[in-house]
């Protein structure tokens, strides 16, 4: 359990970050020591300001780019969860080098600064976005997926959380949508677009989960439920004029969260996917317990049989 443990949270202020956070201090009130490390300085005073009766929160300003800063903050740290990002993928298509930076280098920045305090577990946020990626957000996760799996070789255990779309974060298309209704007019990249969906109270629940039972070297897949673009758009706003602006760079129609490559070493559970290697796969199967997924199989949006329906929408809504 995580009670007496010290943890650190990069991107501490955002989205996950917040909810997770606030998902530990319920659950594990005796747990010692949380540090909320973020660059948001606004973002730090608000949270800060909202959760000052809970005298284990330490907020610290820093940016993961900065491994002197990271250093000095992990100190005594039992565990990571690396949620700090560039995600916004039209904003990283037309700043690559900085998006390189903060995902690539910044997460570089993150393994070795842990594997130097000895830190015990690293648990690194990964998208849908990173699996056969066509943005250089998801292409710099992917990246970064990789350093995190390969860094296992030391003291330091690294494990990654592959999702998708948190419904209703900052940045998503729930608050997008609902912005725009306020006008009656709806922009759809296209009328096909599929997207896995996840509830920030489930991506918390299943970081948890990859800190308390987690091997590392692992890619923790969550099975997830499918919403279509346009049933969003309805269940938003039933009678909103749907506006069709075309895809942007970097987008896809179907997301897609494990390819046929990854689906060689892939383990599956009753919940659960675990993407491995060669080296690791049998472990992962005793491990979790689990059976390999078929040759041919790969996890895409487009082929889900669990689709949200409009009414499910409006109930999450």
């Amino acid at each position: 359990m995580l009670e007496g443990k010290s943890i650190l949270v990069t991107g501490g202020t955002g989205s996950f970050g917040k909810h997770f956070i606030g998902y530990l201090l319920e659950k594990y009130p005796q747990i010692k020591k949380i540090i909320v490390f973020s660059r948001d300085e606004h973002k730090q005073y608000e949270m800060k300001h909202e959760f000052k009766n809970h005298t284990s929160l330490e907020f610290v300003l820093g940016d993961i780019r900065d491994y002197d800063r990271l250093f000095f903050c992990l100190q005594n740290i039992d565990y990571v969860i690396h949620a700090a990002a560039l995600k916004h993928i039209h904003i990283a298509e037309a700043n690559p080098v900085e998006c390189i930076k903060t995902n690539i280098l910044g997460s570089d920045n993150v393994i070795r600064a842990s594997q130097e305090r000895g830190v015990e577990k690293v648990i690194a946020i990964s998208t849908d976005k990173a699996s056969s990626p066509s943005s250089i957000y998801g292409a710099s996760k992917l990246c970064a997926d990789k350093l995190f799996i390969h860094a296992n070789n030391s003291k330091t255990q690294f494990t990654v959380v592959r999702y998708a779309n948190v419904f209703g974060s900052v940045g998503s298309v729930v608050p997008f949508f609902l912005q725009k209704a306020k006008d009656k007019k709806i922009p759809i990249t296209h009328p096909e677009m599929t997207r896995f969906s996840i509830t920030a109270d489930e991506a918390s629940k299943l970081v948890e989960y990859a800190i308390l039972n987690a091997v590392g070297g692992e890619i923790l897949v969550p099975k997830l439920p499918v919403f279509k673009i346009l049933d969003l758009a309805e269940a938003v706003c039933s009678n909103c004029q749907i506006d069709y602006i075309g895809i942007r760079a970097g987008e896809k129609i179907h997301e897609e969260i494990i390819s046929q490559t990854d689906a060689l070493y892939t383990t599956e559970t009753s919940n659960l996917y675990i993407i491995g290697n060669e080296k690791t796969q049998d472990l992962y199967l005793k491990h979790y317990k689990g059976e390999k997924v078929s040759e041919n199989f790969s996890y895409s949006s487009d082929k889900s049989n669990w689709i949200l329906t409009v009414d499910d929408l409006k109930k999450l809504l």
